[in-house]
C-alpha cells in the first residue's frame, strides 16, 4: 500500500513537473513521438480465399481456382466429378493481408486489402468468402469476409482497345475481418519497459535518460546502447497505464544528425544538411557540349544518264563549352554559402551531383557524402 501511495504521489509530481516544461523549443519532441516501446507492436495476417459474384471479370482458365472452388463446395457437401470442367469466369483467387493492431481484443474488427494472384481483370462488384488469416506462426487470428471497395476501373472494347483507371485488382474491406484470437504480450509480466529510438543517436538517448530520471529519480532509467532505453516500471498494470501516459509525453531535445548529403542520382534529387560544413577549397565548373545533326539529301542524276536516285548523308557536328565559373570558400563555409554559389552559377541537379562527389574526393567536404 504504501508503495503504491508512493508512486502516485511521483507520478503526480512527475505530470506537474511535465506541465512546466517549455514546449516551444523547435528541437524537442514528445517521447512518443521519437520512439516506440519494445513488444508492443502491430502483426502482419495473411490468408488466401476466393472472390465471387465478379460480371465475368474472374479467371478464365486456372488450375488452381477451380481446385479451391471445388474444396469449397466440398466443404458445404457439394461434391463434382474430376472430370467436369467448371465454368468459373465469376470467381477470382485472392490474397488477403491484414494488421492487427497490439492489444487487440477478440470480437474486435480490422480492415482487410484484397489482391488478384490469378487472370482475374477486375474485382468490382465482388464479395470475399469466408477467409482464415494467419499469424508467422501458423495461428489462425482472424476471420474475413465482406463486399469489397474497388477504387479502379477497367473497360475493354470489342477490338482490344482498353482503359484502366488506378487498379481494378486490388480491393478492400473496412473492418471486414473479426479477431478470434489476441497475439499474447508480456505487458503486465516485466519489471521495466525498453523505449526504442526511431533514429538511433547518443545524444538523444542520454536525454531521455536525464528527462526520465529528473521526474522519478536516479536509477529510473538506463540507456543500453544509443537506440534502446530500459526503464523501471510498476507490477500493477493499472498503474503501468497511468505511468508510460507520462513518460511517453515528456519534450525530448534531440541531438542533432551527422552532416551528411544524400544524391539520388536516378531522380536528381539532392538534400543537404544543416551541419555540412565545407573546408576552403576552389571550385570551378564548365560544360562541353556535342551537337551532331543528320541532314540527308537526295541525289537526282540528270536525264538519260541511266543513273539512280541516291539518298546522301549529310553530318554536322557543332562544339560548344560554356565558360566555367569559379567560386571559393572559406573555412567553414555552411549549407547556406553552397547553396548561394550554386544559384549563382546555376548548375543544373546533375552538373552539382558532379561538383559534390569532386568535393568529397577532394576531402573539402565535412560530411559524409551518400549516394543512393
Amino acid at each position: 500500500m504504501r508503495i503504491a501511495l508512493k508512486f502516485f504521489k511521483s507520478l503526480c509530481l512527475g505530470v506537474a513537473v511535465l506541465s512546466s516544461l517549455s514546449i516551444n523549443d523547435a528541437e524537442a519532441a514528445r517521447l512518443k513521438d521519437i520512439a516506440s516501446i519494445q513488444g508492443i507492436r502491430e502483426n502482419q495476417l495473411l490468408g488466401y480465399g476466393l472472390v465471387v459474384g465478379l460480371a465475368g471479370t474472374g479467371e478464365k482458365n486456372s488450375k488452381f481456382t477451380e481446385q479451391s472452388f471445388r474444396s469449397m463446395l466440398n466443404n458445404f457437401g457439394i461434391k463434382i466429378d474430376e472430370s467436369t470442367s467448371l465454368k468459373i469466369k465469376d470467381v477470382a483467387p485472392v490474397a488477403i493481408h491484414a494488421t492487427m493492431p497490439p492489444f487487440s481484443k477478440t470480437g474486435q474488427t480490422i480492415d482487410v486489402t484484397v489482391s488478384a494472384i490469378g487472370e482475374a481483370t477486375s474485382l468490382r462488384g465482388g464479395t470475399l468468402l469466408q477467409t482464415m488469416l494467419r499469424g508467422v506462426d501458423g495461428n489462425v487470428y482472424a476471420i474475413a469476409q465482406g463486399s469489397l471497395v474497388v477504387g479502379g476501373l477497367g473497360v475493354e472494347g470489342a477490338d482490344g482497345s482498353k482503359v484502366t483507371v488506378n487498379t481494378p485488382t486490388v480491393g478492400r474491406i473496412a473492418n471486414g475481418a473479426i479477431v478470434e484470437r489476441e497475439v499474447p504480450d508480456n505487458f503486465s509480466q516485466t519489471d521495466s519497459f525498453v523505449f526504442n529510438l526511431n533514429r538511433a543517436d547518443f545524444t538523444t538517448a542520454k536525454n531521455v535518460v536525464d528527462a526520465i530520471n529528473d521526474l522519478y529519480g536516479d536509477g529510473s532509467a538506463v540507456a543500453q546502447d544509443s537506440a534502446s532505453i530500459r526503464v523501471s516500471a510498476p507490477r500493477d498494470p493499472s498503474q503501468r497505464v497511468s505511468y508510460l501516459s507520462t513518460l511517453e509525453n515528456i519534450e525530448i531535445d534531440q541531438g542533432e544528425d551527422a552532416a551528411r548529403i544524400v544524391v539520388n542520382s536516378r531522380t536528381g534529387t539532392i538534400v543537404i544538411g544543416n551541419n555540412v560544413k565545407l573546408k576552403p577549397v576552389a571550385v570551378t565548373h564548365g560544360g562541353l557540349t556535342v551537337t551532331v545533326s543528320e541532314d540527308p539529301r537526295v541525289s537526282q542524276p540528270n536525264s538519260f544518264s541511266q543513273g539512280q536516285t541516291a539518298i546522301v548523308p549529310d553530318s554536322q557536328i557543332n562544339v560548344s563549352e560554356k565558360k566555367g565559373k569559379m567560386f571559393k570558400f572559406d573555412t567553414g563555409a555552411t549549407l547556406d554559402d553552397l547553396v548561394r554559389a550554386v544559384n549563382q552559377v546555376g548548375l543544373a541537379p546533375g552538373d552539382l551531383m558532379s561538383v559534390l562527389e569532386a568535393l568529397d574526393k577532394a576531402g573539402a567536404i565535412d560530411g559524409k557524402l551518400e549516394i543512393i
